[in-house]
């Protein structure tokens, strides 16, 4: 017997194409239990009569939930929902420690019958599109960290906004996205206030932002706003092989490369981390607290990011959220 509660009508209007709006409404139906295990759909021909669309549209919508796993056909029976199971589209930037927390929280949350694919851009964006378009009808939600790039604006306009959150950076987004993401400059300048008395037992602040780093620039923008404001001497050094440790200055990093070198000039200068110089790293790893008695850190939380990225997937509201930037002091700063 075919269900009854599930409806379709085409949005003429969404740039969406058509076989990918049925693929959609067929996975929603799907999760908000309109349709079942075991429920029967309408043929290809009463599916196109009752929908206009052409008979190819529907098939290829058809022939793509078959291939997911979600719908099966028999000859005597016809198509059918045959799992309940829902894929999650992630993709990050790139493979760090932090993201690996993110990713951790987010699978938690989710329940058995939700899995996940994750993928990397590595801030490629040719690669980014190839991960999209073969993406396209696949996934009930998509999960995009994206970058600065020209064509990034363009590419998440592709794809049904309703099922898309954009994580961690706010870059190329606009106010009807979903969003869960953290703040890069104001929040990192409230943080430093907090670490104002730390960093004030040292007569500079270097600030290590090198080449190969992606992180906005912003952040550099909020520390200047921050050492004229509190009369701190400062320095940008973004070539790691002109990294000299110096006594007396606070060395705030964004690479965990840098973070070596930093150590490794120390142990070879007999100073002392908190002491003689200091440091605050960004971005906490479940690492940099038994690391040399502990590394200060400026971060996001990236267990909420992950969580809250799964709230998205489970519900169907609205999300737009900035997760807290908090301050770890440990013994080197």
């Amino acid at each position: 017997m075919k269900n009854e509660l599930f409806v379709f009508n085409v949005n003429q209007k969404n740039k969406i194409p058509k076989y990918i709006q049925l693929v959609n409404a067929i996975n929603n139906a799907i999760t908000e239990n309109l349709l079942k295990k075991g429920d029967a759909l309408l043929s290809v021909s009463e599916m196109s009569k009752h929908t206009k669309l052409s008979r190819d549209t529907v098939f290829r919508a058809y022939k793509i939930l078959k291939e997911n796993g979600t719908i099966d056909s028999v000859p005597t029976r016809g198509y059918y929902v045959a799992s309940n199971i829902k894929k999650v589209l992630l993709v990050l930037d790139t493979f760090k420690a932090y993201k690996e927390v993110v990713y951790h929280a987010f699978v938690k949350e989710l329940p058995d019958n939700i899995t996940t694919d994750m993928y990397f851009h590595h801030y490629d964006i040719d690669n980014l599109k190839v991960i999209l378009e073969n993406s396209k009808g696949e996934y009930y939600k998509y999960i995009v960290m994206p970058f600065n790039h020209k064509e990034m604006s363009s590419l998440i306009s592709d794809l049904d906004n309703d099922k898309l959150l954009l994580l961690d950076w706010n870059i190329h987004s606009n106010n009807n996205n979903n969003y869960v993401f953290q703040d890069f400059g104001k929040a990192f300048f409230k943080t430093l206030k907090i670490a104002l008395n730390s960093l004030r037992k040292f007569k500079e602040i270097v600030f290590l932002y090198p080449d190969f780093t992606y992180h906005p620039k912003e952040t550099l923008t909020y520390l200047k706003k921050f050492c004229i404001q509190f009369e701190f001497k400062y320095k940008i050094i973004k070539n790691p092989n002109s990294l000299i440790i110096k006594k007396d200055i606070a060395y705030i990093s964004l690479s965990d490369r840098m973070l070596g070198f930093f150590l490794e000039q120390c142990k070879a200068k007999n100073l002392e981390p908190g002491i003689d110089v200091g440091f605050l790293s960004y971005n906490e790893t479940p690492m940099k607290k038994f690391i040399y008695k502990g590394i200060s850190v400026v971060s996001t939380d990236f267990e909420e990011l992950g969580k809250k990225a799964a709230e998205f997937v489970l519900q169907d509201n609205k999300m737009q959220y900035y997760v807290p930037t908090k301050l770890i002091l440990r013994e080197s700063l």
